[in-house]
């Protein structure tokens, strides 16, 4: 069988579901580990019962669970926990996202589970991590996103608090505990010990809130909402023009010149109030006062030709059909196909993470219909 990954012969049991240990798990699988969902009988992995819908079928639950199989347990019941040990016997690792406490009602806590299999690395993914005086408490991605502070920086000064578009609380989540489980199987593979990888959506959420923790421990400043523009750099933001927006980065002083050069306005570089970063922070409003009237002078595409002509990072704000448009999109193979009976093909997103030494296909499996692998799994096992 061909190689799929760096992480292929690894074996992944993934008890997690909607979208944080999914998304972990899913990069795992397109990184060449064999990913098999464990789900509740019944209805399965609640996310298969989250739109967009196609022909019945979630779009959603597709996005983020192709190229795994998956069998139903009932990990209360005792026929289906015989099962449950014997795939934990095979596996490399284990990754769920219960509430704290959750696996250890089990009987399949870090301090159960080591003993028995002391080379699988169990990896957790909750609302705070299993310490803390809230490490009970649930959490869904808005909590986090408005507990961490990041709603408090996003948006425009004086409107409602402002939830990032995307589920960033969950997706930092996932790809913080993608990134632990790696490091833990490279820890493994150097000591032959494996850990427990304790992941809360919480603590991401500070550890992704970039500058705006280090201006307030420095400062002292609480940061507030900026709208399009970056706090510590001018001119970098969104500028209106003729007929839309366009983004300038004008990253450095050297950057900065060039734009002014470009714009048709050198003198610009030189007044006293804008040669510095730092002055220009100070004295933002009054040089977008004076950008703002003659970028609108012109279209987004006229101003992006003559200001990345001089060398001046930019660009325009498009929308999601826009971007998924780019010739870029394309040529990165950052839109594939989930070929479903159900659905047809479905189009996702394709996988950023690229290594020279594997392929990139243009499709990938499906995602698993609920306990599709039950029949294979077990004889696999000797059920």
């Amino acid at each position: 069988m061909a190689v799929k990954g760096p992480l292929s012969g690894i074996t992944v049991i993934d008890l997690s579901r909607i979208l944080a240990g999914p998304y972990c798990t899913m990069l795992m699988a397109e990184l060449g580990a064999r990913v098999i969902k464990v789900e509740p009988p019944g209805k399965g992995d609640d996310a298969r019962e989250y739109g967009p819908f196609l022909n019945g079928k979630s779009a959603y639950f597709i996005s983020v669970n192709r190229g795994k199989e998956s069998i139903a347990l009932d990990l209360k019941a005792a026929a289906d926990k015989r099962i449950f040990e014997a795939l934990l016997e095979k596996a490399d690792v284990l990754v769920e996202n219960f509430r704290p406490g959750t696996m250890e009602k089990l009987g399949y806590g870090w301090k159960t589970l080591h003993p028995r299999y002391p080379r699988l690395i169990y990896a957790a993914a909750s609302g705070f991590g299993h310490s803390g005086p809230n490490s009970k408490d649930p959490a869904y991605d808005m909590v986090v996103q408005g507990l961490g502070g990041i709603m408090s920086i996003t948006g425009h000064p004086g409107q409602l608090p402002t939830r990032i578009g995307m589920s960033i609380g969950d997706i930092g989540a996932g790809l913080y505990t993608g990134v632990a489980v790696n490091a833990a199987l490279l820890h493994r593979e150097r000591t032959g010990e494996a850990t427990k990888v304790d992941i809360g959506m919480f603590d991401c959420q500070l550890a992704l809130m970039e500058n705006a923790i280090m201006r307030y421990t420095t400062g002292g400043e609480i940061p507030g909402p900026l709208g399009a523009r970056h706090p510590s750099i001018t001119p970098f933001e969104a500028f209106p023009t003729e007929d839309g927006h366009i983004i300038i980065a004008a990253g450095n002083d050297g950057l900065y010149r060039k734009l002014c050069t470009a714009l048709g306005q050198p003198g610009l570089a030189e007044n006293p109030l804008f040669t510095t970063n730092d002055l220009r922070n100070r004295n933002g409003d009054a040089l977008r006062a004076i950008l703002n009237p003659l970028l609108q002078t012109r279209p987004t595409d006229a101003w992006i030709e003559i200001i990345s002509k001089a060398g001046v990072p930019c660009g325009p704000v498009n929308n999601v059909a826009q971007a998924i448009a780019h010739p870029q999109v394309a040529a990165r193979n950052m839109l594939i196909e989930v070929d479903d009976p159900v659905t047809g093909p479905v189009r996702v997103v394709g996988n950023p993470l690229k290594l020279s030494a594997f392929a990139d296909p243009p499709t990938r499996e499906r995602a698993p219909d609920l306990d599709a692998g039950r029949a294979a799994i077990l004889r696999e096992l000797g059920f």
